[in-house]
């Protein structure tokens, strides 16, 4: 599909000078993808947020000891 968009000329310039002239359209449509996917990304922590309970975690007593204990339980962790 087309689409029409309009670009300030510096943009354009510093586009064909990163991409290429005869790369814009890959280029553009790389950094949409990644742009849409940060955005969903983006989406689904809002819709975490406040979705944990204030209390009743295994951390609330101690979470530095918590998260030593993850640490060590972690088998991709060298060292």
């Amino acid at each position: 599909m087309r689409i029409h968009i309009a670009l300030p000329d510096a943009l354009i310039a510093e586009l064909d000078q990163r991409a290429g002239a005869r790369r814009r359209s890959a280029f553009i449509s790389e950094l949409i993808r990644r742009g849409l996917e940060d955005e969903r990304r983006w989406d689904d922590i809002e819709a975490a947020l406040a979705q944990l309970p204030d209390t009743g975690h295994d951390w609330d007593d101690d979470p530095a000891e918590w998260v030593r204990q993850q640490r060590r339980g972690d088998s991709r962790r060298t060292g």
